[in-house]
């Protein structure tokens, strides 16, 4: 693709600052945006005028920038429940989509996903920004080149108090508060769960068998609106009996014999923590503490000053495991937008691909097999039983050879 014209569907928090972004990273052309929400059309438009971009033609309703021939690529930034199906209609009108992250609404779509890229093969990413984080490449690289052993184990979590931003939804306009109303299930799976499908070769050379999701009572929401009775706006939300569970673990059996284990963990008072970590029969890595353990440093670490000396000891592998891109921002303490980088790194990859008509490194069996976690979680959670994880590629994981987001060079 020689020319990248972008239409931009969804501009709330994440759409708004995702446009920031997109801004930063150059050698494209925004030609259309769109909302369902006529306000933040503008406040878009109003960033894009600002920065010296040329006026994009505005619009509520995607399907005018699906149907607009200037427009070859899409974005969608809207709500979890609409991602799959405007990616589909996306593909089907033939543009590339750029999909914002999340779970799926049911296991049907999944399926509809993959089927619509098989028909069309028009270019879909998922852009899950934690597969291209420090950390999570730092392990991913320290796992290829053989320092931690044969993978074992991996955990990963979703850890982030969002009590303030759920219990301010209806103000904000914000998806999570129905969500956590009604459903009860892993909802944002592809945080922990990306980067460790890449460590353990999901979908090329592995897949995930099975699963089985234990939730918690929902308890720390509640409480959380209830201290706050005098001062919170929704006052519908006070005593109201959330579905969503404050702690969801799900466990997944891999066919290689790997385990994975992850946990949302979104509606008591806690740090943020993406608790990445990797267990191999040489050694580990772990992204809490940035810490590397390899096999014969017990010596060096049976010593009481063993937290001090664990403590960002991973940082003497980055000058050799850790990407260009990665390095480059360390040594020039570059701060462009976007989750200190993890952002401008995703499109700037997703861009790289499409003009040089590479394949996407978050594929649609990526997006379709990560997705699925969340209704199968639900579908567990219910029934208190395991449940089978749909093999997406029919058989094709046994074929496909190995592709990380290391291996495209932005640069």
């Amino acid at each position: 693709m020689k020319e990248i014209n972008v239409g931009i569907i969804g501009l709330g928090g994440r759409g708004y600052g995702n446009l920031k972004t997109i801004m930063d990273c150059g050698s494209i052309n925004i030609v259309a945006i769109c909302d369902v929400y006529e306000d933040r059309i503008e406040r878009a438009a109003k960033e894009m005028e600002e920065r010296g971009w040329k006026e994009p033609k505005k619009t509520v309703d995607y399907r005018e920038i699906l149907n607009d021939k200037e427009v070859n690529t899409v974005f969608v930034f809207s709500s979890w429940e609409t991602h799959v199906r405007i990616a589909i209609e996306a593909m089907r009108a033939g543009k590339a989509v750029g999909m914002e992250v999340g779970g799926a609404y049911h296991l049907e779509e999944c399926f509809e996903l993959v089927e619509a890229w098989e028909e069309t093969k028009v270019p879909l990413m998922m852009l899950e920004n934690c597969c291209f984080g420090k950390k999570e490449l730092l392990g991913l690289n320290l796992a290829r080149a053989g320092l931690l052993g044969e993978i074992v184990y991996c955990h990963g979590a979703y850890a982030h108090d969002l009590r303030e931003e759920v219990a301010k939804g209806k103000e904000n306009r914000h998806y999570r508060l129905e969500n956590y109303k009604h459903r009860n299930c892993e909802n944002y799976p592809t945080h922990e769960l990306g980067p460790i499908a890449k460590v353990v070769d999901i979908n090329r050379g592995n897949k995930m068998n099975r699963l089985v999701s234990v939730a918690t009572k929902a308890a720390g929401l509640k409480k959380y609106i209830d201290d706050r009775k005098d001062t919170i706006e929704n006052k519908e939300l006070i005593g109201y009996d959330f579905k969503q569970a404050d702690i969801v673990e799900t466990i997944i059996t891999c066919e290689n014999g790997e385990v994975i284990s992850i946990r949302l963990d979104t509606t008591l008072p806690r740090s943020y923590n993406r608790e990445f970590t990797l267990r191999g029969t040489a050694g580990m890595y772990e992204e809490a503490t940035n810490s590397v353990f390899l096999d014969g440093d017990e010596e060096f670490f049976e010593t009481e000053k063993y937290a001090a000396i664990a403590m960002n000891n991973a940082e003497r592998f980055y000058h050799q495991y850790i990407p260009p891109y990665w390095s480059k921002r360390r040594n020039n303490n570059n701060s462009i937008s976007g989750h200190g980088g993890l952002d401008a790194y995703t499109f700037s990859v997703f861009f790289h691909c499409l003009k040089n008509d590479l394949p996407m490194p978050i594929d649609v069996y990526d997006a379709a097999s990560w997705m699925a976690i969340t209704p199968l979680s639900e579908q567990s959670i219910k029934t208190g039983e395991a449940v089978e994880i749909p093999d997406f590629t029919k058989g094709n994981w046994k074929n496909r050879d190995r592709y990380d987001v290391t291996e495209i060079d932005i640069f």
